[in-house]
């Protein structure tokens, strides 16, 4: 089975919550993880012509494609146990829209949640999660 790979900000404490939120309601494996900021993120990034410096958003990589934004979280919500479901009911909203809500999110996630010195390191029992 073709794994999905979520790329996000291994230095942001709210995407960080956010990969253990998408790990613990992950119940049927689908999901595979890494930073944007590590060597296989920045592969991923120059292999899609993405920028390797802006580090944002979630992007959602599954196979020859990939999903940015709001669109990310909609498709990995689809996948999701749970009320993360709900998530997808954000459809009906025009893309702008929802990407307009996601930036002003990202353009404050250091001075809202912080953010750590270094990227996150995944314990034992995630390490197989993750791309490196």
């Amino acid at each position: 089975m073709n794994k999905k790979i979520v790329l996000f900000d291994g230095v942001c404490n709210f995407c960080n919550y956010w990969v253990n939120f998408i790990i613990d309601r992950d119940n049927k494996n689908l999901f595979l993880f890494s930073s944007l900021q590590s060597k296989a993120g920045q592969e991923l990034l120059k292999r899609f012509n993405l920028p390797t410096d802006e580090f944002d958003t979630f992007i959602l990589v599954d196979g020859d494609t990939y999903l940015t934004k709001s669109d990310a979280v909609i498709s990995i919500a689809r996948c999701l146990r749970g009320f993360p479901k709900a998530l997808v009911l954000g459809k009906i909203l025009p893309k702008f829209l929802r990407d307009l809500f996601y930036d002003l999110i990202a353009k404050n996630r250091y001075k809202i949640f912080g953010r750590k010195d270094s990227c996150r390191i995944p314990t034992a029992e995630e390490k197989s999660k993750f791309l490196e």
